[in-house]
């Protein structure tokens, strides 16, 4: 596997569309691998609650994000997106976080255009940066990365805040200043899907994430559009939490797991996914008789 992971990540996209799905910790990153997926996403709304049990405004630091996506990427083989807020900082936080993300093994991020504190995409009272400002971001991040297929998405909040034609002009000023991929957050129908792909003729980003203002569309229409990658970042993450709460109230009111067992991963296949077998031999290898 000698090409980079930026440059496997292009060359995912470039053969077809993508669904990207969130990987919320190291052992699920290995689950979207085996699931068949092309690539992994890292949500930075994930690590915020999950890891942290924070609310998705801007409170992780950079080099919490860069080493909860170092294991993450260490996990799979696959390439692996992530979220980068709006590059934590100015310009010069924004060459840190380049750095730092390659150093991890990611093979690309996106940074948007909100001020800080930013806030989910999916929720009213953002506020953005001018969009000088978010130009001289992109500029720095394409600077900055020492492998030039390192993937560099530019993700615009412009349309819940300024509008659509707005959200269609800054993308393609972001385009301009380097960017690679236009991730438009928070298009509120299909047909503004479909006209935002009209309108911007690059690699488009989809974000098909559950209860917020974008409709779930199926991912054959996103291709059939124009997009050439949709993420799911919290999908699995939420159905793992709301299995983990139903289990936590079975557990507490029927005073055993007894009646939830059917829908847990059994050790067999947690050690499988986790190649219990192969540390195992390995161990037992380095104590051969006579050695």
């Amino acid at each position: 596997m000698a090409a980079t992971p930026g440059a496997r990540l292009r060359a995912a996209y470039s053969a077809g569309a993508i669904m990207i799905p969130g990987a919320f910790n190291a052992l699920s990153a290995r689950m979207v691998e085996r699931a068949g997926f092309a690539a992994a996403y890292f949500s930075g709304g994930a690590l915020a609650a999950g890891w942290a049990g924070l609310p998705d405004v801007g409170l992780v630091t950079l080099s919490e994000f860069a080493q909860e996506a170092a294991m993450v990427a260490r996990a799979t083989t696959l390439p692996v997106l992530a979220d980068a807020d709006t590059g934590l900082g100015s310009t010069a936080n924004v060459v840190r976080t380049i750095q730092l993300y390659e150093q991890a093994g990611l093979a690309g991020l996106h940074l948007e255009d909100q001020e800080m504190p930013k806030r989910c995409g999916h929720l009213s009272g953002k506020s953005l940066v001018d969009s000088a400002t978010m130009e001289a971001k992109i500029r720095a991040a394409a600077s900055a990365r020492a492998d030039r297929d390192f993937v560099i998405v530019a993700r615009t909040d412009a349309r819940g805040v300024e509008g659509f034609d707005a959200a269609v002009e800054r993308a393609l000023r972001y385009l301009a200043a380097g960017a690679d991929m236009i991730f438009p957050e928070a298009l509120e129908s299909a047909e503004e899907f479909a006209r935002f792909a009209q309108f911007v003729q690059a690699p488009l980003l989809a974000n098909m994430t559950e209860f917020g203002k974008s409709p779930l569309l199926p991912f054959e229409n996103l291709a059939a559009m124009g997009y050439k990658a949709a993420i799911y970042p919290l999908t699995a993450f939420r159905a793992a939490m709301h299995a983990a709460e139903i289990v936590y109230e079975t557990l507490l009111a029927e005073k055993t797991q007894a009646s939830v067992l059917g829908v847990m991963q059994n050790r067999a296949e947690l050690y499988d996914l986790l190649d219990y077998k192969d540390w195992d031999e390995r161990d037992r290898a380095y104590f051969q008789p006579g050695h």
